[in-house]
Order: C-alpha cells, then structure tokens, then sequence
C-alpha cells in the first residue's frame, strides 16, 4: 500500500468517529450519541507535506459470536484463519447476513492495521471477546484504544482483558489527547508493522513541521489585525459644525461595527487556519466575558496600570538608551533615565484615555469629523490578548470536540515574562510604536513567541 491505512473498529457507540475526527483533524465527521451511527465504512485522508495516511470510520460489531462461529465452521487451522475472513467478506451470503461485519472487516481484509476502539467508563463483558478474537484471526498489525468516555472507572479492567489479545493498549481520549499523544499513535504503529516505518515516521517529521507553520501563520494573523486596529480611523466631511456634532453617534457606531467585524475576521482565519470549519463564530454564541470597546474591562486582555507603566518604563528606556549613543555618552545616561520616566508617567497617567471624535475645518470651507485612531498605549496589549486566549482554545481544541468554545481570560503578563528579555524588550518597543501608529518591521516574528 502507498500509504498506512488504519480501520477504526469495536463495539457501536464507543467513540470510534470521535477517534477519527481528532486523528484526521476533521470537524466534518458526525458524531452522534446515538448507536449506529455509522453505517459503512467511510475513508478519510491525512495528507501531508510528503506524506500521508488513512484511517477507515466503521459500523460497530452486531453479531460477532455469529461471525466468530461461521468463520470457526470455515477454517480447520490457525493456517486458513486470515483465508476465512476473507472468504466471509467476498461471501453475498455473509453480506446480506451480516452487512456491519463484512463493512467492518472489508479494509482489514484490503491491508489496513486496527485500532480497536472500548469505553473505560463501561465495564468489561465476556461479549466483547467474539470482537476481539475475529480480529486476532485477520493476522493484521493491530492496537487496542481505551477511550474514557465519561470516566476512568473500568479503564484498568479492561487494560487487563485487552493485554490478553493485543500487544499495545494505550488510554487515548479524543476530546483531550494533545497532539504529542496523536503522534505517539503513529509512532508506536511503526513498531508495530516495520513496513510502514519509515512512511509514518515522515508523516511524524511532517506534522511536526505543519504544527509549526501553523503557530506562524496565527502570528500573522494577528500582526495584521493589531496594525489594522491601532491606525484605523473613521473621516466625515461636513458643511457645517453643528453637522458635524450631530454625526458624531453615527461615526463613533460605523468605527465600533468596523473595529469589531476585523477583529471577528481575524478569528474566522484562526479557526480556517486550525481546520475548524463547522465551529460558527458568534460573538454571542461564545464566551467572551467584555465587548472590545468596554474599556472597564480591558485589564482583563491586556496589562494593568503597573504592567503598563513598567513596559512604557522598558521601551522609553531603549530609545533614551539610543539617544545617550548618539552624543556619545555625553548625556551621563540621563537620555535612558529621562526616558523611561516619561515613557512611565505618560502610560500611568494615560492609562484611561480612549479615542473621541475630533472636528476641524477645512482650508477651502466646511468641516471634516474624525473619529480614531485610538491612541491608548494598553490598546496593543489589549487586541493581543485577546487573541492570545482564543489562540489557546483553538490551536489545542480537538476536532472531535463539538462543545461551546469557551474564552477565559487570563494574565498577558504572565506570558510576556516566559519570553527571553531582548524578545519582551522587542515587544514593548513594537506596542509602543503600534499605540503612535507607527509600523513595526517582522511584527509576526516578535508576536509568534507569545503563542
């Protein structure tokens, strides 16, 4: 085969798309917790930078101890099993009598390894042994998944039963596997079945990089939209003042509806970037506790007054820093001193102010109405912020998790001192630049190691 194909089996309703959906990263996948959900085996494709594997969404057991005993009746040794599991599945009786299994068994029969799928919250039974036994007579490379459904009850129950027909059992929840679990999926496989081992340690090398890309793709994402946000402005010409004063609702409601709808887009390319397609983005559907014009609130995303004022403190620093470079240290350092002071006292005392509507005439007559940019040194902190927490839900959500994205918020600060110094040092100038409206070169660059 030219590429690993991994058949999802077990019995109905254990979870078995759920697995499939967060391994092939495919939020289009039903998932229903109603049995029989799945009714034919349905191929999925991984694709790859240079590689890629497949993995096979199948009906549940129905009838396995029949199946386990037309096979019996068809195979006089351990040598003819693998035959009688494939003549059961070319058999038009077998098909008419037992459609789940021969659509079960048909990619197991094709080459493809099994992941046998059970729920560690329900307990053990006797009956499942009919499932795994057929599945043993296949002779393919095979890996039992216990999936915690609810809770970890019966999960070291069934780790003893299931170590008694395969080789590999591994806990592996769908909702919650992070990504270094997924990979370890393939990674131990290619033990398994030393056929694919240098195929699945590519598609490992190449997940890894796609992951990645993925982490400086959201970093442009963002770096885009703060630009966007601190220098847009709204502009109205008018003939008279009094029209001016009189539109001020309308402009301030036009630059509001603007500001929010770009900063919605840049969410929608983070979910695209992150293939959450089915996930609708709606404000009011999310947990987003403030609006992005509640300035009560804007503490919560971005640094407050102290953090703020220390950052201001960093960035007024490095310019005064560059100035005392310039006379040749002729200042005695007063450059760094005076500007970290200013950079202080402007941030602290400005902490509050938001952007109003500004009027002014014009050289040939009338009035222009002017609403934006805000000028506001946490605005920066503010939009990344935001970002940032909804960058961690969605980058570690797995597509099998159909729940109510939830936004909580959290301290920006914290993450800024994990980063290296020159890199918070680089942060803070480019904030301090993006608040005057001013471009910021390699803005993704210095964001992505917030993310």
């Amino acid at each position: 085969m030219k590429r690993a194909t991994f058949a999802v089996v077990g019995h109905p309703n254990k979870g078995k798309s759920s697995i499939v959906s967060t391994l092939s990263q495919n939020d289009a996948i039903h998932i229903s917790a109603r049995s029989g959900t799945t009714e034919h085996a349905n191929r999925y494709r991984v694709e790859t930078e240079n590689s890629g594997y497949q993995l096979v969404d199948t009906p549940g057991f129905q009838r396995p101890s029949k199946v386990l005993r037309w096979l019996k009746n068809n195979a006089d040794g351990a040598h003819l099993r693998a035959q009688a599991v494939r003549q059961f599945v070319e058999s038009p009786e077998c098909q008419a009598s037992f459609p789940d299994e021969v659509e079960l068994l048909q990619p197991i029969v094709n080459g493809a390894a099994i992941l046998y799928v059970v729920d560690g919250s329900r307990p053990y039974g006797i009956e499942y042994e009919a499932e795994m036994e057929i599945l043993q007579w296949t002779g393919q490379p095979s890996m039992a998944l216990i999936n915690p459904i609810e809770n970890n009850e019966y999960v070291q129950q069934w780790q003893d039963a299931l170590a008694q027909f395969f080789k590999t059992v591994r806990v592996f929840n769908p909702m919650t596997a992070d990504f270094e679990k997924q990979t370890s999926l393939l990674q131990t496989f290619a033990h398994l079945n030393p056929d694919w081992d240098g195929l699945l340690n590519l598609v490992v090398s190449d997940l890894v990089q796609q992951k990645e890309s993925k982490r400086h793709v959201s970093a442009i994402i963002l770096a885009r939209l703060v630009e966007d946000l601190c220098c847009y402005q709204v502009k109205q010409k008018l003939l008279a003042e009094e029209q001016a004063e009189a539109i001020k609702p309308v402009l301030e409601k036009r630059y509001q509806n603007w500001m929010e709808q770009r900063e919605q887009r840049a969410l929608n390319e983070l979910l695209t970037n992150y293939s959450h397609h089915q996930l609708d983005l709606e404000f009011d559907q999310i947990t987003i506790p403030h609006n992005l014009f509640d300035q009560q609130q804007w503490y919560m995303w971005g640094l407050d007054k102290k953090q703020l004022a220390v950052a201001a403190t960093v960035a007024g620093a490095t310019a005064g820093a560059m100035l005392d470079a310039a006379v040749a240290g002729h200042s005695f350092m007063l450059g760094a001193i005076g500007g970290g002071v200013a950079g202080f006292s402007s941030a602290w005392f400005g902490a509050d102010k938001i952007t109003e509507a500004k009027f002014k005439g014009l050289p040939l007559g009338g009035y222009e109405a002017v609403i934006g940019p805000i000028q506001n040194r946490n605005f920066p902190y503010v939009i990344i912020g935001r970002f940032i927490y909804f960058y961690d839900q969605i980058s570690r959500r797995n597509h099998a998790n159909r729940d109510k994205v939830i936004i909580e918020t959290g301290q920006l600060q914290a993450k800024i001192d994990k980063l290296e110094k020159s890199t918070q040092k680089e942060l803070h100038q480019a904030c301090e630049r993006l608040a005057k409206q001013k471009s910021v070169q390699g803005l993704e660059n210095i964001l992505v190691a917030l993310l």
